[in-house]
């Protein structure tokens, strides 16, 4: 924790109604003024629940949640609601609703809200401005409440996959604001399933598995001291038993075709992959030695790849 925290939370546990394992387990994460954080984690790992106790929606069986130097169960009250934002991914958006007439309605809600002209032009919405929510994409959908989430001002912005589903431009559009967010001093909650994403905004990283917070720091942080890694990619899988590497390294097929050495991965690590490649006539599509990146960590740590 640190005194510039804008929201604390800590030994979170949230128990599951029909099986012994908790949904949450003591997790704990903070979100600094100035700063995003990036809450990472497979389906089903808790992050969802994590920002549900976050903003109110859920009550923890167990632990606390700090808001702006206050017990999270006040973002209830109207006086310190307009201190948050929330853009939940299922939306709450009334889809009878057009987007400026929503914006302009939740404009009026606050003392000193962002101007809707200049939020409508950062974020593209005028071209759906006038058509009716439920006739929106998904994508479009998001920057309409993110529009809303942000409209007053907030000291704090709960975020949740607020890139999904949409295109390149929209993504390029609604990374700008979230940085300019950052810019101004607001504490960013986000969860994503953009690591790249994550790795260009995130100032703090927390990885969440099965309802544990398996790592947090920054993205160099978590990247730090590991060893680095060869990716082969062949058109075809092939037999690699023939395939002598160094001691203290492995082949793992990720997906057919797709090959990562790990463990002690060095020089002669590529010149063994090089020989066994030659030897068996085979030209790979791709073959890279490269520092791990934080989709690396996040498999090693969870498993899985992040979906």
């Amino acid at each position: 924790m640190t005194h510039d925290a804008a929201l604390q939370v800590r030994d979170l546990v949230v128990g599951h109604p029909r099986e012994e394992t908790p949904i949450l387990d003591r997790v704990s994460l903070h979100a600094d003024r100035g700063r995003l954080t990036a809450l990472l984690g497979p389906n089903g790992a808790g992050k969802t629940t994590t920002l549900e106790c976050c903003v109110g929606l859920r009550t923890p069986s167990a632990g606390d949640v700090v808001v702006l130097g206050r017990d999270g169960a006040r973002l209830r009250t109207p006086e310190h609601r307009s201190e948050v934002g929330v853009m939940l991914q299922d939306g709450g958006l009334p889809v009878a609703a057009k987007p400026l007439a929503l914006l302009n309605h939740l404009s009026a809600l606050y003392a000193d809200p962002w101007p809707v002209s200049d939020l409508v032009d950062r974020l593209g919405l005028g071209g759906i401005a006038g058509t009716a929510i439920r006739h929106l994409s998904g994508g479009e959908r998001q920057r309409v409440a993110l529009a809303a989430a942000i409209v007053g001002r907030p000291w704090l912005a709960f975020l949740d996959e607020p890139t999904a589903g949409m295109d390149v431009h929209a993504r390029l559009a609604v990374n700008d604001m979230i940085t300019g967010l950052v810019e101004q001093g607001v504490a960013v909650l986000l969860t994503t399933h953009d690591i790249a994403q994550a790795e260009e905004l995130a100032a703090h990283v927390v990885i969440i598995d099965r309802g544990t917070v398996v790592a947090a720091g920054s993205p160099r942080q978590l990247v730090a001291g590991r060893r680095a890694l060869i990716d082969l990619v062949l058109d075809e899988p092939l037999d690699t038993a023939t395939l002598a590497l160094p001691p203290d390294t492995r082949l793992v097929m990720t997906q057919p075709g797709h090959y990562q050495v790990d463990g002690d991965v060095g020089p002669y690590s590529m010149v063994a992959v090089a020989r066994w490649l030659a030897k068996n006539g085979v030209v790979p599509r791709d073959l890279r030695m490269h520092e791990r990146t934080l989709q690396d960590v996040f498999v090693e740590l969870t498993g899985r790849a992040i979906r």
